[in-house]
């Protein structure tokens, strides 16, 4: 009955879908090995010291979401980090122990926190500044969260001072001179400790022989979290802003990054691991109406699965709460679209990332993950075509010879005959499947630039008691026609689909 339903649903559909072009596309998934894994907390935020006079282009998006002044006491604010059960969280700047305090103990939020890289340091050129760090800040504050019993998940040594750097750099040599200072100073106060804290560094923009320098200069074990810094949309006020983020070849490009980093870390500190420490896409606070619309989830799910390819465990978005990248709305509090789209990867995507393959257009963006928490696996799918609707057919590498010889088949010459042979081929657990989960995200009134995310039709609002709403999926005969329309998102979970490296 349930597949009648959605037959029905979708044959209904068909004046509006045969509007626009309509191409069949084919998914190979292998699922016999993991090609990356990101960590439990992959999904992350941050929190910037921004005040609220912080303006650029003639507009100052910030309001009272400093991290010095930020009313913690927001009870959507609390209730918006507490749905992630948890949410790492990347502070920035100075924060008053009552901050602290408040946003790691009252949401479980895990705290990344950075640390003045300056102190005590003098300049010596334009951006250049020069000397030893002065450890005595760092070395009390630290002592001061142990005393007090605040738990801090790890500690990051300066923002944005790596190669040229932004406003301020430091010289590669020096700087890993002062993380050691840093790593003796976590390692004498936490002694024995049940947790000691990775180090964090540098979180700036990637200059591989800055990189390079800095991890050979360290050494061993001193650097356990190699973070860098993407705003890859270029400036908030670039009016090709929306059509950069819908260009499939643009979104590529920083793929570079990812594998330059990855290169070097393997030469010089293959025991760090990779964390995109803050990246909001548009720089300068982001891009006003683009940054807080649907239309930036498609870059940051694009971004999220193009960096877990690459090793990356953690990717921090810019910000929680605070400019016009927000994850969160300045003044109320309310969640943008692309809160919706981190909370779905956080739920749905597993740590375990997969090789998959497409023969659709470069406008079809595909990844594949196990699922989180459950047997099978999590597609992402994102379509930047205007026009092109795609019916997919998702194939498993283990059953590739079985396909191949169904595909030898004679296929009659019509449209539903074609749509007959469009089914979810999993391996050889099909028989236990019946249904698969569908999350199709689409903005409201297919405005791209809309504030409302739409799921499965439905826009996605606070209720009525301002709780953050149910994320339903909706569910499909495993062997039922699966569309993605043009300019939508979605995710699919294939509850058994064999993958003996998800096991």
């Amino acid at each position: 009955m349930g597949f009648r339903l959605t037959l029905f649903l979708f044959l209904a559909s068909l004046p509006v879908i045969l509007t626009q072009e309509i191409t069949h596309a084919e998914i190979l998934v292998d699922g016999t090995q993991k090609v990356a894994e990101t960590d439990d907390s992959f999904i992350c935020a941050t929190l910037d010291w921004w005040p609220h006079d912080k303006c650029n282009y003639n507009q100052c998006p910030w309001g009272y979401t400093s991290v010095t002044n930020l009313d913690l006491s927001r009870p959507l604010l609390a209730k918006a980090i507490k749905a992630f059960k948890p949410l790492r969280i990347r502070v920035g700047g100075s924060l008053q122990d009552q901050v602290l305090y408040d946003v790691g103990s009252n949401t479980g939020a895990i705290l990344t926190f950075g640390l003045n890289a300056l102190h005590g340091r003098h300049k010596s050129g334009k951006n250049a500044w020069a000397g030893d760090w002065d450890v005595s800040n760092a070395h009390a504050f630290i002592n001061y969260t142990i005393s007090k019993g605040y738990h801090i998940d790890s500690w990051e040594f300066g923002n944005e001072l790596s190669g040229s750097g932004i406003g301020a750099s430091v010289g590669a040599e020096q700087y890993a001179k002062d993380l050691k200072k840093l790593k003796n100073i976590i390692n004498k106060l936490y002694i024995g400790s049940y947790f000691k804290p990775p180090l964090v560094a540098p979180g700036g923009f990637f200059d591989q022989e800055w990189f390079a320098k800095l991890l050979q200069v360290s050494g061993s074990d001193v650097v356990n979290v190699v973070t860098h810094h993407i705003y890859n949309l270029g400036p908030g006020n670039d009016p090709n802003l929306v059509s950069k983020i819908l260009n499939p070849q643009h979104l590529s490009k920083v793929s570079r990054t990812f594998i330059n980093l990855e290169e070097t870390i393997q030469q010089n500190g293959p025991w760090a691991s990779v964390w995109i420490g803050e990246s909001g896409g548009a720089f300068n606070s982001g891009g006003h109406n683009v940054s807080n619309t649907f239309v930036n989830s498609f870059w940051y799910l694009d971004q999220l699965g193009m960096s877990s390819n690459y090793s990356t465990k953690v990717y921090c978005r810019q910000t929680l709460v605070g400019g016009n990248y927000g994850l969160l709305d300045k003044t109320t509090f309310t969640p943008n679209p692309d809160y919706y789209s981190a909370l779905l990867w956080h739920r749905l995507i597993g740590k375990g990332v997969l090789s998959v393959g497409t023969n659709a257009s470069p406008f079809l963006r595909t990844y594949a993950h196990c699922s989180k928490g459950r047997e099978g696996l999590t597609l992402l799918l994102i379509n930047l075509s205007n026009q092109t609707g795609f019916i997919i057919n998702i194939e498993n590498s283990m059953n590739l010879n079985k396909r191949a010889e169904a595909n030898s088949i004679r296929r009659e010459n019509s449209f539903f005959s074609s749509l007959k042979k469009t089914v979810s081929w999993i391996g050889s657990k099909a028989s236990d499947v019946s249904l698969r989960e569908e999350y199709h995200l689409t903005p409201k009134d297919g405005y791209l630039q809309s504030r409302t995310m739409v799921l499965n039709g439905i826009p996605l609002e606070l209720t009525s008691d301002g709780e953050i709403p149910e994320l339903d999926p909706v569910l499909n005969e495993v062997k039922s026609p699966l569309y993605i329309a043009p300019l939508s998102i979605a995710f699919i979970v294939l509850p058994n689909f064999d993958a003996p490296a998800c096991v």
